[in-house]
């Protein structure tokens, strides 16, 4: 299969998400080069290569700029790096895959087979977003040949400037977060109940509801994984009861979760949320944990029946005492329900979706442009034939609009009640 060249603003081994899920799975059929932002500041120029998983190759540039990212400046640096290592691989033809657009002048070295866009952000609503952002993406959506979005709103917003947009959202492997392993040693002696969030913290966060959680309740233990970035440790509040534990690997979140009674989603409604679509959110439920969040427009469209969806630090502790308040038959009935849509989602049958679009490029160019590959919408709805799935899909997203605009009105928790028994 022909390999993949991908270019992405995230550190392989900083936080295991969508890029990760995706492209290792791909690399059982195809090899992966996966080039990182460049590490600027160094004394010469030079190359950085790990292996962390079969069939990917990281590459890492450092270059003796000081400007941070894929930078204009570092652009001759990092292509004549990659066409090293191509040609020392002996790879001519390839396809390119963008996570980031600023990487995108790096293509005007290259020739690819074809041009793919996975875009999991909006990043130029992010802190610190380059200025050129914005340009670059608009060019990269005009000259891809293929562009996926990771949730139907980034999905609704690309579609208005690209019609064959294609939506995959977040998935699961359900199989690593439904484990029951021993609890980690970090947590092991704070007592319950806990409340537990893991991911990147920061400017997403906000932190004033988290010291609310804390300050509601002093026998609340509200225990936060994940590494700070982009935002001052120093601003991040302060409570006895508020445990603060860095950065965890991938492999030990399920040992988190078995030991958290319920699971934080506590995001500020900012323009760095509006396109999100949390990866933990199918996680939390794979673990069979009820979970409190805020009003993020894909979990409330996609996720309001089971999740419950809170305005407000009030709303918010609120939800989790209802939450607490369960009893083992509550817990079971929301265990049922959560399995229900976890068993809908996979990442193997996401990156299965995306593989039959890739064939396209697996042909002549002349037999592959146009060509509509059926897709289950990363397991939202089953594979197609034609036309009927895309059509499905963008139903699917406007019923989840509709949704979020509905929620606009003061309900103060979506999941009001535990899951009431069946007849």
């Amino acid at each position: 299969m022909t390999p993949l060249i991908v270019f992405s603003h995230l550190r392989w081994d900083f936080v295991y998400q969508r890029p990760q899920h995706l492209l290792s799975r791909l690399a059982r059929r195809r090899p992966v080069l996966y080039v990182e932002e460049p590490v600027s500041g160094s004394p010469r120029n030079w190359l950085e290569q790990q292996s962390p998983v079969e069939g990917v190759r990281v590459l890492r540039p450092h270059v003796t700029g000081t400007v941070d990212g894929f930078a204009d400046e570092h652009v001759p640096a990092v292509r004549r790096m990659v066409s090293t290592v191509l040609r020392e691989l002996a790879i001519d033809d390839y396809l390119v895959w963008f996570y980031t657009p600023m990487a995108l002048p790096l293509a005007d070295g290259l020739d690819p087979r074809a041009i793919v866009y996975d875009c999991m952000d909006e990043l130029s609503a992010f802190r610190f977003a380059p200025p050129q952002l914005v340009q670059r993406e608009a060019r990269l959506l005009r000259e891809a040949d293929l562009v996926l979005t990771g949730g139907p709103s980034l999905y609704a917003s690309k579609r208005a400037l690209r019609p064959d947009v294609h939506c995959f959202p977040s998935s699961v492997d359900a199989r690593h977060f439904g484990q029951q392993p021993f609890e980690h040693p970090s947590q092991f002696p704070l007592p319950h109940p806990r409340l537990g969030y893991y991911g990147v913290i920061d400017e997403r966060l906000d932190l004033g509801l988290i010291a609310a959680l804390a300050d509601a309740h002093d026998d609340w233990q509200v225990v936060m994984v994940g590494p700070v970035a982009k935002i001052d440790p120093e601003s991040l509040p302060r409570r006895d009861n508020l445990y603060w534990l860095g950065k965890r690997d991938y492999a030990d979140l399920p040992a988190h979760l078995v030991g958290w009674d319920v699971c934080l989603m506590p995001f500020a409604l900012n323009e760095a949320t509006r396109f999100i679509s949390p990866t933990k959110t199918l996680e939390y439920l794979a673990a069979g944990r009820p979970c409190v969040s805020t009003p993020i427009r894909d979990v409330v469209g996609l996720y309001s029946g089971v999740v419950s969806i809170a305005h407000g630090p009030r709303d918010f502790v609120r939800a989790c005492e209802q939450i607490l308040r369960w009893t083992n038959a509550d817990r079971a009935r929301f265990r049922r329900r959560a399995q229900e849509i976890v068993e809908r989602s996979s990442w193997e049958r996401t990156v299965a979706d995306i593989e039959r679009l890739l064939e396209r490029f697996e042909k002549p160019l002349e037999l592959g442009v146009g060509v509509e590959t059926g897709i289950s919408a990363g397991g939202l709805a089953e594979a197609g034939p034609d036309l009927e799935v895309e059509v499905e899909l963008e139903a699917f997203v406007d019923a989840a609009m509709g949704v979020e605009l509905k929620a606009g009105q003061k309900t103060a928790v979506a999941l009001a009640a535990p899951p009431a028994p069946s007849n």
